[in-house]
């Protein structure tokens, strides 16, 4: 393994707990609110997919767009009036897409990235977020100054795991792939990055087993600390 000289971070999932938005979701729809975040996540990733790999990318559209669709088919499943009258739920959809755009951090965020500036170590975010979705997440969560780079896969209109949004990464840090580690706590995400080159650290919070696809990642950690390991 090449010596690794600078750290990309996913955002969704990873410095940003999507699924911190099931506490208001259960208060707009009681009993429903897990359930409601984990089909808005998974369809947010279904749609990235299909707009990716459909057409060329000609159905491309930006990653809150993505996030809005997702948002009001969760909806439409875990209340089925919806689908008859959705104004009776526009109300309710805008309070989970605000809440969405500045979503909790995970609490070990600000020291991990302390630690790798400290370090001397270049930092960014490499994501399928579009600008202002970052920015606004970046703020509220008190990382500003902290990233060196904020990347996002909007100016390629492909989404990971295209490599073309892997190769972002590398272009922004003037690094290829190899002396780079690219850390997710999505296992899609950290199988493709592998296999795109990066050094990887799959951050497995939900203590899941890994994909079943022949390829493991660099390392598997519990938490963003994990990857300070790659520097001792």
């Amino acid at each position: 393994m090449e010596k690794s000289r600078a750290v990309l971070f996913d955002a969704y999932g990873t410095l940003f707990d999507v699924y911190s938005v099931a506490l208001l979701a259960e208060q707009l729809f009681p009993g429903q609110g897990q359930r409601l975040s984990t089909l808005w996540r998974d369809k947010q990733i279904e749609y990235t997919r299909l707009v990716t790999t459909s057409n060329h990318g000609a159905h491309y559209q930006p990653f809150w767009a993505l996030t809005q669709s997702a948002l009001a088919y969760a909806i439409k499943v875990v209340a089925p009036a919806a689908r008859q009258d959705w104004t009776a739920f526009e109300a309710r959809a805008a309070q989970l897409l605000n809440q969405y755009r500045s979503l909790s951090a995970f609490p070990e965020n600000r020291e991990v990235l302390q630690a790798l500036r400290a370090r001397g170590l270049p930092t960014g975010i490499l994501s399928n977020g579009d600008p202002d979705m970052l920015g606004i997440a970046v703020r509220s969560a008190g990382l500003d100054g902290l990233l060196d780079h904020v990347i996002s896969a909007d100016p390629v209109r492909l989404y990971k795991t295209h490599p073309a949004a892997y190769a972002l990464g590398e272009k922004a840090l003037g690094l290829p792939a190899s002396q780079i580690v690219f850390v997710s706590s999505n296992a899609w995400d950290a199988l493709a990055a592998t296999w795109y080159g990066y050094q990887t650290l799959w951050v497995n919070r939900q203590n899941m087993p890994f994909e079943e696809l022949g390829t493991q990642p660099t390392r598997t950690g519990h938490s963003l600390r994990d990857v300070l390991a790659f520097f001792d």
